[in-house]
C-alpha cells in the first residue's frame, strides 16, 4: 500500500477512527497499530511479513536475554545475544539485498557463470530501515541506554509502524518504543499540524517530485545535449528530495493523527552552506544512526589524524552500500568522504549549526554563495548516484560538463515542458526558506495566515494543486532501499 494510492485514502480513516475508539486502552491501540501494520506491508506483499515478524522476534528475545538477572553481570554472554542478533539481522540484509550483486561480481571477475549460485529473490520493501531500526534496540539495549521490554505486542508495533515502516524515519527504541508504553489521547492541535504535514508532503511528491520524474528519466534513458543533461541533473536533485522528504513528511504527519512523535528527518538541505552541514539536514536519521553507532565507536574525530580519515571514510562508505548493490552507491558515498573531509580536519564541520539567515527574510551575497555552491556538488553527486553504473555515469558527466550546457539556465525558464516542475519547486523553495525554522513548510500556519478563511483557502488551493497537476505516478525512490 503506498501513501498515493486510494487505498491508503480509506485504510488512514478507518485505523484512525478505531484508534481513538480504543484511547482508554491502550494495549488494544498497540494490537490495533500491529494488525493495522501488516496489513499495510502485507497489501505488497504479504510472504515478507515473516521476515518483519522474524527480525522483531530476534530482537525481543536478544533484549530480554541481555537484561535478564542471570546475565546482567555477565559481559560475555550480553555481548553474544548483542551479536548473534546483528548477525542474524545483517545476515538477512545481506542475503536479500547484497548476495545476488556479489555473486555476479566474482563471477565476472573469475570469468565464470554466477547464475546458478545466485538467488534472485526480490528486495523486500524497506527492509534496510526497519533491520536498523530493530539494531539500534539491540544495541542501545546492551549499552544500557534503554531498558529491555518485555511487552512485545508494543515491540512489534515499534518495529513495523506502518508510517515510517518502508522509507524511514529510521527511529531509535530509546525515542519511539516509551511512545508505545504509554496512554496516549487525542491531541486535536497535533492531529491538525500531522494533517498539514501530509498535505504538504503529497505537494512534494505528487507535484515536484513526479513532475521532475519524466524529465529526469527520459534524459537518463536515452542520451541528449548537454543542456538537457545539466536540466535533468538539477531537475533529478529537486526530484529526489521531493520524493524522500516528502515521503518523510507524509510518515512523521501520519503518526501525529495517531499521537506519536518521529524525529524530523528533513531540515531544508538545499540551504545549506557547505557539505557538513548538508549533512546534519539530510535523512537525518541515517545520518545520526551512523554516526553515533559506527563513527563515534571508532573513535569519531577524537582520534589521530589517519583514524579520523577512516572513521570518515568508513561512514560515507556504507551509507553508499546501505542504499544498495551498485557501485555507483559506494562512488556516491567516496565522493561526499572527500568532500567532508577537509571540513573535519580542519575543524571547520561545525561552523554552521545555526538557521542560515536567521532573523532576515533574504540571505547575504555570501550566504547565497555559499547555497548555490553547496547544491552544485551535491547535484553532481546525485548524477553518480541516479546513474545505472560508473561508465554511464562518467558518459552523462562528460556531456553535462560540456560548454554548451550553460544554456540548461535558459531551459529551466522556458521549457515548456517541466512548466509544472518549475511552479512547484519555485513554490516549494519559497515556502521552505520562509518556514526554514520550522519543521514542515505549513506548520504554524496560524500564525503565517492569521485570517482563517484565507488560510482555509490556501490550503484548498494546494489539495487542489496536489491533485490536478501531479506528474505520472513514480514509486517513492527509497522504497528500492
Amino acid at each position: 500500500m503506498l501513501f498515493t494510492d486510494t487505498s491508503f485514502a480509506v485504510f488512514l480513516p478507518i485505523v484512525f477512527a478505531l484508534y481513538w475508539l480504543l484511547q482508554r486502552a491502550p494495549k488494544w491501540q498497540n494490537a490495533l497499530v500491529l494488525v493495522a501494520s501488516y496489513v499495510f506491508y502485507g497489501w505488497w506483499s504479504w510472504r515478507f511479513l515473516l521476515l518483519i515478524a522474524f527480525t522483531s522476534l530476534c530482537s525481543y528475545v536478544s533484549g530480554i536475554k541481555m537484561g535478564t538477572g542471570e546475565n546482567v553481570g555477565k559481559a560475555a554472554h550480553r555481548k553474544l545475544w548483542l551479536w548473534a542478533n546483528i548477525v542474524i539481522n545483517l545476515g538477512i540484509l545481506a542475503i536479500f539485498k547484497y548476495y545476488d550483486f556479489f555473486v555476479a561480481e566474482l563471477a565476472q571477475l573469475f570469468g565464470l557463470d554466477g547464475d546458478p549460485l545466485m538467488l534472485h529473490v526480490a528486495l523486500p520493501v524497506g527492509i534496510s530501515f526497519y533491520t536498523f531500526q530493530a539494531l539500534s534496540y539491540s544495541i542501545d539495549v546492551y549499552k544500557g541506554r534503554v531498558e529491555p521490554t518485555r511487552n512485545i505486542v508494543a515491540f512489534f508495533a515499534y518495529i513495523a509502524f506502518f508510517p515510517q515502516l518502508v522509507a524511514g524515519p529510521i527511529e531509535r527504541a530509546t525515542q519511539l518504543l516509551p511512545q508505545f508504553l504509554r496512554s496516549r489521547h487525542f491531541d486535536y492541535k497535533l492531529a491538525i499540524d500531522g494533517a498539514r504535514q501530509i498535505l504538504w508532503g503529497l505537494f512534494k511528491k505528487m507535484v515536484v517530485a513526479d513532475n521532475c520524474a519524466s524529465y529526469v528519466d527520459a534524459v537518463f534513458a536515452q542520451s541528449q545535449g548537454p543542456a538537457s543533461h545539466l536540466l535533468a541533473a538539477v531537475l533529478f536533485a529537486f526530484q529526489i528530495y521531493g520524493d524522500f522528504s516528502g515521503y518523510s513528511d507524509i510518515a512523521i504527519g501520519t503518526a501525529k493523527l495517531f499521537g506519536i512523535r518521529l524525529m524530523q528527518n528533513f531540515r531544508t538541505p538545499y540551504f545549506s552552506r557547505d557539505i557538513a552541514e548538508f549533512w546534519r539536514r539530510w535523512h537525518i536519521s541515517l545520518t545520526t544512526w551512523f554516526r553515533d553507532y559506527v563513527y563515534i565507536p571508532l573513535g569519531g574525530s577524537r582520534v589521530p589524524k589517519w583514524k579520523v580519515v577512516r572513521n570518515t571514510f568508513v561512514i560515507f562508505l556504507l551509507s553508499g552500500i546501505w542504499h544498495g548493490a551498485n557501485w555507483t552507491f559506494v562512488a556516491w558515498g567516496g565522493y561526499h568522504a572527500c568532500l567532508f573531509l577537509p571540513l573535519i580536519l580542519l575543524g571547520r564541520n561545525r561552523r554552521y549549526t545555526n538557521t542560515v539567515a536567521a532573523g532576515r527574510l533574504l540571505p547575504t551575497w555570501k550566504e547565497l554563495g555559499q547555497m548555490t555552491l553547496t547544491f552544485a556538488l551535491v547535484a553532481f553527486g546525485w548524477v553518480v548516484f541516479r546513474a545505472t553504473g560508473i561508465p554511464s555515469a562518467l558518459a552523462f558527466i562528460r556531456t553535462m560538463c560540456h560548454p554548451e550546457a550553460i544554456s540548461a539556465a535558459w531551459m529551466f525558464f522556458a521549457d515548456s515542458g517541466i512548466s509544472v516542475a518549475r511552479v512547484g519547486i519555485i513554490v516549494m523553495l519559497v515556502v521552505e526558506w520562509l518556514q526554514r525554522d520550522k519543521e514542515h513548510g505549513l506548520q504554524d500556519a496560524d500564525r503565517v495566515v492569521r485570517n482563517r478563511w484565507l488560510r482555509y483557502l490556501l490550503f484548498a488551493a494546494l489539495f487542489v494543486a496536489t491533485y490536478f497537476f501531479r506528474g505520472a505516478y513514480t514509486e517513492f525512490i527509497y522504497f528500492q532501499f
